[in-house]
């Protein structure tokens, strides 16, 4: 459990992602490799993730990043609930990959066979869908560091979503990795590998 906002704060070395477009974003290196333990004494609702060791603050996103958001949920819960086929969240919740990363996908999606990974607290393990929607603070991470953390830890399908290009990018596992399935644009329907028959009209999901 993370610590009451009321405790005293702790002193972490706190990454400011610099914005960026495509490339990794340029820091300085941390002291201390953080752990989870350490990530889990950072206080409730702050926003950061871990990766790599280092926790990552997390900008508020704008307005279009979260109505991109909200349209992929609702275009995903009916099908996945209504199929019976798992749980699908939002943002905030803690996924433990390993001892260094802790990541927060704006969607993800865990099947029943997959449920073990999921306990009160977060999910210890990788979903079978995890869903980023893009913004400058964080293109970088989702496009790098990201991409190969959730392909390294078996994550079966990753979307990259640009809510200002208004694409999606389908990724699943290749050798060595993540390799694109499928690209859309303009007012395509997305159709995926992992959920066979559902049908996400990009149109809805970005506005007429």
């Amino acid at each position: 459990m993370r610590r009451s906002k009321t405790e005293p704060d702790k002193v972490y070395n706190v990454r400011h992602p610099i914005p960026c477009k495509g490339g990794s974003a340029m820091t300085t290196k941390p002291r201390v490799k953080l752990t989870v333990a350490d990530y889990l004494e950072t206080p409730e609702g702050a926003a950061y993730q871990l990766l790599d060791g280092e926790l990552i603050f997390l900008v508020s996103p704008n307005d279009k990043h979260q109505t991109v958001v909200g349209e992929l949920f609702f275009a995903l819960h009916p099908f996945i609930r209504g199929n019976d086929l798992g749980i699908i969240r939002f943002a905030p919740s803690d996924v433990v990959l390993s001892d260094h990363d802790v990541v927060q996908p704006d969607l993800l999606f865990v099947s029943h066979e997959r449920a073990a990974i999921r306990t009160p607290a977060n999910l210890q393990g990788a979903p079978d869908l995890a869903v980023e929607v893009l913004s400058p603070s964080t293109e970088g991470y989702d496009r790098g560091y990201k991409r190969e953390l959730y392909a390294r830890h078996g994550v079966r399908e990753y979307w990259l979503v640009d809510p200002e290009l208004e694409t999606i990018e389908v990724l699943t596992p290749g050798n060595g990795g993540f390799i694109r399935h499928a690209f859309y644009g303009g007012r395509e329907t997305l159709t995926s590998p992992l959920l066979p028959g559902l049908a996400v009209d990009l149109a809805a999901i970005f506005g007429e």
